[in-house]
This record gives C-alpha cells, sequence and structure tokens, in this order.
C-alpha cells in the first residue's frame, strides 16, 4: 500500500515552493510526490503567480533534490508534447531519479490554457492517447541496438534508435479517469496502475472493475493493475485548523466535507482511507492545494500515515 501527495501548482507555485512541498512530503513518510501538468490557473480564487512551472522540468530538478519519493504526473495532456520528445523527456528523468518515475498520460480538457499558450486542442483526443501510449512504450520497450518505427494515423516515425531508455522496464505508465470503455481499455493495454479521481465510491468501484474485466479480455492478470484512488484533502487537528486550511483555498467547507473528499481530523480520514483499501485501493492520493502549508502534509504523515500502514 503507497500514499502519495498530489498538487496543483498552476494555482501558484514556484519550483522553490514545490522543492520544500516534496521534501516535506519524503520527510513525513509519503511515498510519492505527483502533481498535474497544466499551464494556467483554475478557478477565480487563485492568481495563478508567479506563473506556471512545467511538469517534466520541475520533476527533473525533484529527481536530484530528492531520494525515495516517486515521482510523476497526474496526469500529462497528449496535447502538449509529441510522444517521442516525451519519451526522451520521462526516460531521462527517470535516469536522473535513479528509476523513480512514472507516467501519467491523458486527452487534457482544459481548453482555456491551450488558448492562452497557443496549444493546439484537437476536439477528437483518445486516439491521440492510444498511439501516444503505443509510440511511448513502444520507444522503451524496443531492445538495445534496435530501431522503432511506427505508422499511425497521427504519428509516424522512422527508425528511431529507441533512446535514451529508463532505468525502470517497464516505466510505470497511469491512465486515469470515469471513462466507462476506452480509459479502462487504454489502462488494460498499457498501464501500470488505473487512477479514477475525485468521484464518489460507487464510480470507484465500478471503474476498477471495468478495468479489470478488460485485462481478462486481452489475458493480463487483472491484479497486475493496479487500482489508485485520489481526493481533494483538508485535515486537521481540529475544526478551526480544517476551517482555515478550507478559507486559504477559497473552499467553502461545509460544502466540501459532504462532496468526495477526505475532510476532518486524522481518524475521519483514516476512516475513509480504510474503506478505500478494503474496496481495493493499492494507492492514495491526497490532493493538496495549499503548497505552502507544510504543516499540513507534516499532520498527514504524522497522525494519519501511521494508522492506516
Amino acid at each position: 500500500m503507497e500514499f502519495c501527495v498530489f498538487t496543483e501548482p498552476q494555482q501558484g507555485a514556484s519550483y522553490d515552493t514545490q522543492l520544500a512541498f516534496a521534501q516535506q512530503a519524503e520527510e513525513s513518510g509519503f511515498d510519492g510526490f505527483f502533481r498535474s501538468d497544466h499551464y494556467l490557473a483554475m478557478g477565480d480564487f487563485f492568481s495563478g503567480e508567479p506563473g506556471p512551472t512545467d511538469a517534466w522540468t520541475t520533476l527533473a530538478g525533484l529527481a536530484r533534490e530528492t531520494t525515495s519519493l516517486r515521482l510523476g504526473t497526474l496526469v500529462s495532456s497528449v496535447t502538449y508534447r509529441s510522444p517521442g520528445v516525451l519519451a526522451i523527456q520521462v526516460a531521462q528523468v527517470d535516469q536522473m531519479s535513479g528509476g523513480r518515475v512514472e507516467l501519467g498520460l491523458g486527452t487534457g480538457w482544459f481548453e482555456a490554457e491551450h488558448a492562452a499558450y497557443g496549444i493546439p486542442f484537437p476536439r477528437r483526443r483518445f486516439d491521440l492517447l492510444e498511439e501516444q501510449l503505443e509510440v511511448v512504450t513502444g520507444l522503451w520497450g524496443t531492445p538495445a541496438g534496435e530501431t522503432f518505427s511506427y505508422d499511425g494515423s497521427h504519428y509516424q516515425l522512422t527508425d528511431s534508435p529507441a533512446l535514451p531508455k529508463p532505468v525502470q522496464s517497464p516505466l510505470p505508465v497511469i491512465v486515469g479517469g470515469a471513462g466507462l470503455k476506452r480509459t479502462p481499455s487504454l489502462a488494460a493495454r498499457f498501464a501500470a496502475e488505473h487512477n479514477i479521481a475525485f468521484q464518489p465510491e460507487d464510480v470507484v468501484v465500478d471503474r476498477w472493475a471495468r478495468g479489470r474485466a478488460a485485462c481478462e479480455e486481452i489475458g493480463r492478470d487483472p491484479a497486475t493493475l493496479r487500482q489508485t484512488v485520489a481526493l481533494t484533502t483538508l485535515a486537521g487537528a481540529n475544526e478551526a485548523e480544517v476551517a482555515r486550511r478550507a478559507s486559504a483555498t477559497g473552499v467553502a467547507l461545509d460544502d466540501f466535507r459532504t462532496g468526495h473528499t477526505f475532510c476532518g481530523s486524522a481518524q475521519e480520514i483514516v476512516d475513509r482511507a480504510g474503506r478505500l483499501i478494503e474496496l481495493g485501493a493499492r494507492r492514495i492520493y491526497f490532493q493538496m492545494i495549499d503548497m505552502t502549508d507544510l504543516d499540513h502534509v507534516a499532520f498527514l504523515g504524522e497522525e494519519v500515515l501511521p494508522q492506516l500502514r
């Protein structure tokens, strides 16, 4: 069982802020640091200043300034990078980390950030995702000394040396989302992990089941597809602390508490996380929005993780 922090730096976090957060997570006993891959702040509460940071540039830095954390994206969008370049970037960061990197890859959804930075945003993106997964895993899986070619509808590669190679073989890929058919199918074909985020428990369980069924359809052992879940988190030793953290992120606490979240005391979070573990979760992501609140990370590490472990 693993426990990771999940952050949204586009809301306003420099590299130094992310570094302090990641190092606190490592010190507090978390297994991984994962971040979104976005270029524009969301909502009206956060200004996004001092501006966005590139996910894989950030993770490259963290690879050299942490020692044990798994590092990755939830998730990178297929609209940002060509798959050949992405495969090089991720493999290099895996080397820089000594084999601690995971690639979360998705279709992308935030059209406004594409308009803001001149990134094309095609209407149909699932085919792009499928082809990028084929290319990235194909490049990494090509035996040393051989070349990789690919002739898809969207991407063509000719006699690629398929270098560099990641340290991990295979490097873990994460496919996530609440889609009913194509998402579970792609997870079964390409991923080490099937992640469901910000959904009620019945949806989480149903999508995991669809992922397992998709594995069985292609002859893969369903137990090899890790089931994971991510929920936004507000925790504290007392109600005042929780309310303060809600205010710092522009959240209406009563609405947040009744949503699909981790909210409240250590025991409340342990109870909800425990249910998810009983339902089949093998990794839990605690999404924390305020990256300047290192005490929030420490509280979870001191009061919640020991009980869950």
